[in-house]
């Protein structure tokens, strides 16, 4: 059979791919199997504690350089809400227990909240993929922008990869003259931010340090002042924050150091069981305890040196997925295969944190900061994302001095408060406060 890349070198040129690079993607796929690694060398990766006093020092810096203008926001919003039973941008999706507020909306309101407690003007920053990039600026321009000016939320799209065949490495086409492309996963928001020249732009306005998120997680800090002053305070390059395992099969990746001294992150795929399940017998608690929750503060600096592709000893690694990927075949025919045919090349975020001269691993509270919505139904889905969203309103409001009886659901607004100590210290200034009944909405 003819080689379809040959047929096809003109649309591949076309599309910019870069066949040196597949070609050798290619072939440490064909030589994974050789690439073994002795997990038997990880040990827990050192972190800041909740209870770590260091945390009062850090707030003040961390409060100062949101003051100055050196932060911004970066939201990782490539996805569709397909899998929720949404039909559009999974940042549109209707996730607040009682206002049902977008996504999208929820972000905005917590950076005008930020702006407003400090004075100061925050960039937002918006990764969405090729096919919902125009959905997501028109549904910012006909909600004017939920309050944020235009000229501060900019948009750009993900880059992608071509899909290769798993057998010859030959580059896959979608349909006649078009080539089988796929997101080149959160890891490449790195290079999109220097090939879309966001970097240039965050330099030219005095930001060097981004807040990065994903658009699936509505508890989420979007500009936490402690850690943006502990990651300061520690010169890092990138840091994240962990929560504790909630059981040893849970689905997220482990901080892990190396046996050169580096930070990283192995995914619970990777990790063999038997470390999975393996018990600290000082403390009694998972070894390997710290879990990736996709939170992560970036120095621009950094940022342009990894992904701008100058020096390949500091470019993300690309993982392997094997995949089913229709295509057409050199003759025409259109194949929609039942078995994985394919190879797609994608890279992760976390991998950056090896790269790093310096990086930073901060704890946060998985019921204050972490609930995502993956899923239709169950474990992170939008009920149970509703569910925790309401039950740190619940105890806020607890905290506050209020006795809660019978309160289903409750939504408090960010431009009301974005903390607890917040939320307390506005609750009780109030000269008439809200009834507190089934379904409560604090609004500012």
């Amino acid at each position: 059979m003819m080689d379809p890349n040959a047929l096809n070198h003109d649309v591949i040129q076309a599309a910019g791919i870069d066949q040196e690079e597949i070609a050798a993607l290619f072939q440490k796929w064909t030589d994974r199997s050789m690439q073994g690694v002795d997990y038997s060398l990880l040990s827990p990766a050192p972190y800041v504690a909740l209870n770590d006093p260091v945390r009062m020092k850090a707030q003040s810096l961390g409060e100062q350089a949101i003051r100055d203008g050196r932060v911004a926001a970066f939201t990782v919003a490539g996805g569709q809400g397909t899998r929720l039973g949404y039909d559009g941008p999974k940042g549109e999706f209707p996730a607040t227990p009682v206002q049902q507020k977008p996504l999208f909306q929820l972000f905005a309101e917590k950076i005008r909240a930020a702006e407003a407690l400090y004075n100061t003007r925050i960039y937002w920053l918006i990764m969405t993929s090729l096919q919902n990039d125009a959905p997501t600026q028109q549904f910012f321009a006909s909600h004017d922008f939920f309050g944020l000016r235009e000229s501060q939320v900019r948009f750009f799209t993900q880059g992608q990869m071509p899909a290769v065949d798993a057998q010859t490495g030959n580059i896959l086409m979608s349909e006649s003259g078009q080539v089988a492309m796929s997101p080149d996963g959160h890891g490449g928001s790195l290079r999109a931010l220097v090939r879309s020249g966001s970097v240039d732009f965050l330099r030219n306005n005095g930001v060097d340090t981004l807040s990065y998120f994903q658009v699936d997680n509505p508890l989420v800090q979007s500009i936490d002042p402690t850690f943006i002053g502990l990651h300061l305070l520690n010169k890092a390059e990138i840091s994240s924050k962990m929560v504790r395992k909630a059981y040893s099969g849970e689905k997220v990746g482990h901080f892990c150091l190396r046996e050169d001294g580096r930070q990283s992150v192995v995914e619970y795929s990777d990790l063999p069981h038997e470390l999975q399940e393996k018990i600290d017998p000082e403390t009694g608690e998972l070894y390997f305890i710290a879990g990736s929750i996709a939170i992560h503060l970036l120095d621009i600096d950094f940022v342009a040196r990894v992904g701008g592709g100058v020096d390949t000893e500091l470019a993300l690694p690309f993982h392997f997925a094997h995949k089913k990927v229709p295509y057409t075949d050199s003759s025409g025919k259109h194949v929609v295969p039942d078995e994985p045919n394919a190879v797609k090349f994608e890279m992760f975020i976390f991998d950056a944190l090896p790269l790093a001269k310096q990086s930073l691993i901060v704890e946060t509270s998985r019921e204050d900061e972490f609930s995502p919505i993956k899923n239709a139904t169950g474990v992170d889905s939008s009920e149970s994302s509703k569910s925790d969203q309401s039950a740190q309103a619940r105890r806020w409001l607890e905290a506050a001095g209020e006795a809660l009886t019978g309160l289903e659901r409750v939504e408090v607004s960010p431009l009301f408060a974005c903390t607890e100590e917040a939320f307390v210290e506005r609750w009780n200034s109030l000269a008439e406060k809200p009834v507190i009944k089934e379904d409560l909405y604090i609004q500012p």
